[in-house]
């Protein structure tokens, strides 16, 4: 596939080529496309060639991704052919790019199978807050569970205002004498006010 940019000022002698090629894959059952190489000639001489890496797709979808580039900070999926080649003198990048080769139907993309990978940066941050939510809510539902309340155990009553009259006899064990300055009053041992169940 040869893109050609016509007369578009110093362009005009630039051609992209792209080197497609198709395989049949019997674990998928059906033929795959991907791009090989990526040529850039410049007057009909081969300025640089670069090895295409991961750009692939069924042969009924076409191939998107948002960056193609040899740039590191893109992922870099083209990677100049030699070390020693000029092609590390470039630096390509498509935005936006989607490719298909075979099976166009009306002259429009089929679906498309993206570059983004499944744990991309983004999902990966969303699963980790994901997880941290639900370990806070398993913390506060475990809390709810177990906690309990003080009106199942605990029975507070007012405390009666009449005393009956007692003998003489049973005021040593129900009152003890507090000693005070000069007045003497007493306190009262057996009266219950609260009652605790545990």
């Amino acid at each position: 596939l040869s893109l050609k940019f016509g007369d578009i000022g110093n362009l005009k002698g630039l051609v992209i080529r792209l080197l497609l090629t198709t395989s049949y894959y019997q674990l998928s059952v059906q033929n795959w496309f991907s791009l090989q190489r990526l040529q850039l000639l410049y007057n009909h001489s081969v300025q640089a060639t670069f090895n295409a890496t991961r750009i692939y797709a069924p042969a009924s979808y076409s191939f998107h991704c948002e960056h193609v580039s040899s740039l590191q900070r893109y992922d870099a999926l083209l990677i100049p052919s030699s070390a020693n080649d000029i092609s590390k003198l470039w630096e390509v990048t498509f935005i936006d790019f989607q490719i298909q080769g075979f099976n166009i139907q009306e002259g429009h993309f089929a679906y498309a199978k993206d570059c983004a990978s499944f744990l991309s940066p983004a999902i990966l941050m969303g699963l980790v807050m994901s997880l941290i939510l639900l370990l806070v809510l398993a913390y506060a539902l475990h809390m709810l569970i177990h906690l309990k309340s003080l009106d199942r155990h605990y029975e507070c009553k007012a405390s009666p205002a009449y005393f009956a009259q007692m003998k003489d006899s049973d005021m040593g064990d129900e009152k003890e004498p507090l000693r005070s300055s000069g007045n003497e009053s007493y306190e009262l041992r057996s009266q219950q006010f609260c009652k605790i169940y545990i």
